[in-house]
């Protein structure tokens, strides 16, 4: 500990995010990016924008990106909110949004990066329980508190909840805002955007990092009403004016346009989630039903540490969390067809042996 930090420093538990590997290995399955590579057209757009207009600052208001994103959603630009990565638009909101007092609620299993954000604003939180089947009740969200983190589907356990179940949460709220934290949406879940128009207090959070295979731009954007908008605004430019540079700007917004590689990839992606589950439950897993570009899987006989040493000394890399509940699950991503093809064979020999 640095005698020189603050002391809200030497209290932070930051968040660890998956394994990035410095050698190679046969199938990188840990930390749920797209196997498949951007659209070519959003590749296209960032050579075009590495040129002599890297010494001029970006746009700061994103407009153009702010624009397409509005009109797929039929909404107003007013009503996007653009910055690097979803990581950071969830880290205005919870900055903007839950200073009033009162505990944050989000689940007991669900994304690690939202008691950090508390831990790091000052703010209270309570970790709410999932069912025994690890699906969220809308009703334990009812009651006094300083705001509310949904994540949809949830992660790691993959499971989406329908939207009416998100409008009772709302219902139930009115005063605080709800952020429905939608990363991994576009591989089956249904989106809140469309409720954003009916809700003064609902901010809807993506990224293009899972389903446009952009994770190395880092760019996200949040959907809210104008106010919401304005008050992650405030926060952003008192933070970073330009949070975007121009090739990130560049290719996402060809990313976006690009519909056709967009729901080509994410179809790949979600037919192999449904084939490889299959072949696992065929092991013996249990594998929670997914709606994400990943699956959550436990085997009924052997522990998890065991896989998960096994699959790395087949040069295969998964995803492990310690938290109590789940000790003994394993949150795989969905690769290409032949590294599914290869952690199947792979967990089938640790598994049978």
């Amino acid at each position: 500990m640095s005698r020189f930090w603050s002391p809200l420093v030497a209290r932070l538990t930051p968040y660890v995010p998956g394994e990035q590997p410095k050698h190679q290995v046969l199938a990188k399955l840990n930390t749920n990016e797209n196997p498949y590579g951007p659209s070519p057209l959003a590749l296209a757009a960032v050579r075009a924008a590495a040129g002599d207009d890297l010494r001029l600052y970006p746009d700061p208001v994103a407009g153009q990106l702010r624009q397409a994103i509005a009109a797929t959603l039929r909404l107003d630009s007013s009503e996007i909110f653009v910055g690097n990565g979803s990581d950071e638009v969830l880290a205005h909101a919870f900055n903007a949004f839950f200073g009033g007092g009162g505990a944050v609620l989000f689940a007991d299993v669900t994304y690690s990066f939202y008691p950090t954000y508390c831990d790091l604003y000052g703010l209270s939180y309570r970790r709410v329980p999932l069912d025994a089947s690890f699906r969220l009740d809308a009703s334990d969200y009812a009651g006094p508190c300083a705001g509310i983190v949904v994540a949809n589907p949830n992660a790691p356990t993959g499971i989406a909840m329908p939207l009416e179940r998100i409008e009772q949460i709302l219902r139930q709220n009115p005063d605080v805002v709800v952020i429905v934290d939608e990363a991994y949406v576009d591989f089956g879940g249904d989106s809140a955007a469309a409720l954003v128009p009916r809700y003064d207090n609902l901010l809807v959070v993506q990224t293009f990092s899972k389903s446009r295979s952009l994770a190395g731009l880092r760019v996200g954007f949040a959907v809210g009403q104008a106010h919401l908008v304005e008050g992650l605004t405030r926060v952003k430019d008192s933070f970073n004016s330009y949070p975007l540079g121009r090739l990130a700007l560049a290719g996402a917004l060809a990313a976006w346009n690009d519909r056709e590689w967009f729901d080509k990839t994410r179809g790949l992606v979600m037919a192999d989630r449904e084939r490889t589950a299959g072949r696992l439950r065929d092991q013996g897993f249990t594998v929670l039903p997914s709606s994400a570009n990943f699956l959550f899987a436990a085997h009924e006989n052997v522990p998890a540490e065991t896989i998960l040493a096994g699959l790395r000394s087949r040069g295969i890399l998964v995803r492990h969390f310690r938290h109590e509940r789940i000790r003994n699950w394993l949150r795989i991503s969905v690769g290409t067809t032949a590294e599914c093809d290869r952690l199947a064979e792979a967990t089938a020999s640790i598994v049978g042996g």
